[in-house]
């Protein structure tokens, strides 16, 4: 009984300290009931919605302290007689939402954006993270829109409704811009400018403004990162085959010799004998490339009163042995290999 008086001489209506995670909150106190209510006061960055049986029939969004049963708002009036005229089932729901803007709100994507590198025509996993701030503009729409009626509605709800419809914007323009994976992070900025811009109306049909939008990282998946690291070693070998004047043709082709005597195993003899004579030719060229361009050039029919060509300067062993060093301390040769060959340049002394 003193529940029920209480209820009937209800006289303030306030969305005292929400919390900070809390977007929309319905207001209740002794259920849905609110039959003498006289007040109703609207904090800074606060507003409310006035909704029955499922429609919104009017909303407050300035602050202040309001008198329902005197003031002349145009809705009020049915809100007033709905809420004297008739017993508890008919109820009214009363609504507070955050207006203030909400900042740093961060977020990341479920999903890796999937787009094709330009440069190095492989597929691309991007993920990517950062932080927005927004703030509602309509409050009917965003009510109807997306809350869709339900009684509390946190902030991190929003950030999925922000990333289901922002990451199609940026595979777009990553789609479109011709940037390889080395030049993602340089191009943050634009790249969130334009998702952030693409997505105005969209948002703008929901009820609320993206106030701002950035990107602070990025990251790759899996099969990304291995592609990259391959890009990587492939990229350091053909330096260091610079470096060291062997051309990578050369260094393929040794590769591939020892990987065929080597999985050959016991079983050819014949094979490995070759493999051995052929991996001694490729050293040779790496070692004295010059020499063997020379007797290339010898081989080849030379025109009637052309003198042959003139004989390298590059013979000299100790040469030589520094450059065969050198291959061996860059790994490309074993030490059986390397004594051997080395033993083969001695030998000419």
């Amino acid at each position: 009984m003193l529940d029920s008086l209480k209820s009937q001489l209800r006289s303030i209506i306030e969305w005292k300290n929400p919390a900070p995670e809390t977007l929309f909150e319905k207001w209740t106190e002794n259920g849905d009931e609110i039959k003498n209510a006289s007040k109703l006061i609207i904090g800074p960055g606060q507003g409310c919605l006035f909704v029955y049986e499922g429609k919104v029939e009017g909303y407050f969004d300035q602050e202040g302290m309001y008198d329902l049963k005197t003031d002349n708002i145009p809705f009020w009036t049915t809100i007033k007689h709905i809420m004297y005229s008739f017993e508890s089932r008919h109820k009214v729901g009363i609504f507070f939402y955050r207006k203030a803007e909400m900042q740093n709100i961060r977020w990341g994507t479920p999903s890796p954006i999937t787009y094709k590198d330009p440069i190095y025509n492989f597929p691309v996993g991007l993920g990517a993270f950062g932080n927005f701030s927004f703030k509602i503009t309509k409050p009917v729409e965003f009510f109807t829109n997306v809350i869709a009626g339900i009684d509390y509605y946190p902030v991190k709800a929003i950030q999925k409704v922000i990333l289901s419809r922002i990451t199609q914007p940026i595979s777009d323009y990553l789609a479109n811009a011709s940037f390889s994976y080395t030049e993602i992070d340089k191009n943050r900025n634009e790249i969130a400018s334009f998702s952030q811009n693409a997505s105005i109306q969209i948002f703008e049909e929901l009820g609320f403004e993206l106030l701002d939008f950035r990107i602070e990282g990025t990251n790759f998946d899996e099969e990304t990162n291995t592609r990259i690291g391959r890009i990587a070693d492939m990229s350091a070998e053909a330096q260091a085959m610079k470096e060291l004047g062997v051309s990578y043709q050369d260094y393929q082709q040794l590769e591939a010799l020892k990987n065929m005597a080597k999985n050959e195993g016991g079983g050819n003899i014949g094979m490995q004998m070759g493999a051995g004579l052929g991996m001694g030719q490729v050293l040779g060229n790496m070692i004295n490339p010059q020499q063997n361009q020379t007797q290339q050039q010898q081989n080849t029919p030379q025109q009637q009163n052309t003198p042959p060509p003139a004989q390298p300067a590059s013979d000299d062993p100790i040469q030589k042995l520094e450059k065969l060093k050198k291959i061996f301390d860059a790994g490309l040769i074993d030490e059986q290999e390397y004594k051997q060959k080395k033993q083969e340049i001695l030998s000419q002394l």
